[in-house]
């Protein structure tokens, strides 16, 4: 049985928002994958490596870790982004990797079982992240390692260009006050040094990495991608109908002065996390 305690991260990622992340599998991998090899490098998994990729979502991280080392298992809360990653990984013939359903702050791993962590952007919204870095922890062999991308402050992104041009509006929620759970939980790195280490945790290093983030063909495909994303969506639905059509429309117009070679590409700001179980 599985067991969940961080369950607001459950209900969205088992309802609209997981939903949206599964049905947009190769839209979101555009958005992210610009991330991906200074995340493979830093975690420098060999042929023998068994490696856990925590929040895997859709499953292409996993992937690719699974071609680099002997074995990778994805976890992840919602279950329609696991459906996606299982057929993904069938259809791509990677034979050697595992994806379960299962909270990572509390999931029973079999200790030491795993050479290497690492994670895209899926490690901000533990309930308890000292419980849940100490579980990883544990679940890594002596000398094992990890490697996370987490999210730098919005301001330092092209997305927190846009969203001040829209007035202000962003995803709903974001937490920047060390201990707090959001997308900015992880956006200091004194305050992560703190908790992997308070984890048992040694070596703690956060490395500004940038990566360009391709949101859609044009201004109003980015515009109409970014209003669906769970959190916009949300906010929009807050304003009423007059106010989310302007801000829609101001959404678009700041959308197109990134436009540029049939895309639309935002500069992604993001921590590169790095540690070592003693």
């Amino acid at each position: 049985m599985t067991t969940i305690v961080n369950t607001a991260q459950a209900e969205a990622w088992n309802g609209y928002e997981g939903g949206h992340w599964a049905a947009n599998q190769s839209r979101y991998d555009a958005v992210n994958s610009g991330f991906n090899e200074p995340l493979l490098e830093a975690a420098a998994i060999g042929a023998g490596d068994r490696v856990l990729d925590i929040g895997c979502g859709n499953g292409q991280l996993t992937r690719l870790a699974a071609r680099r080392g002997r074995h990778a298992t994805g976890v992840d809360l919602s279950a329609p982004m696991l459906e996606r990653a299982r057929a993904t990984a069938a259809e791509e013939g990677v034979a050697n990797v595992t994806f379960e359903q299962a909270d990572a702050q509390v999931h029973p791993f079999s200790e030491g079982a795993f050479d290497v962590a690492v994670s895209r952007f899926g490690v901000m919204f533990f309930a308890d992240p000292v419980a849940a870095f100490a579980n990883v922890a544990r679940a890594l062999r002596p000398g094992g390692r990890v490697a996370f991308l987490s999210l730098r402050h919005l301001r330092d992104s092209d997305l927190g260009t846009v969203f001040a041009a829209v007035g202000g509006r962003r995803p709903s929620g974001p937490a920047s006050a060390p201990g707090a759970s959001g997308p900015e939980s992880l956006a200091d790195p004194d305050h992560v040094r703190r908790l992997f280490t308070d984890t048992g945790l040694t070596d703690v290093t956060s490395t500004p990495v940038d990566a360009a983030q391709v949101w859609g063909r044009d201004a109003e495909d980015a515009a109409a991608f970014v209003g669906a994303w769970g959190p916009v969506r949300s906010a929009l639905d807050q304003m009423g109908p007059a106010l989310a059509s302007r801000a829609r429309d101001a959404l678009t117009t700041a959308m197109r002065s990134f436009e540029k070679d049939g895309a639309v590409r935002l500069r992604g700001a993001a921590w590169l996390i790095t540690a070592t179980r003693p």
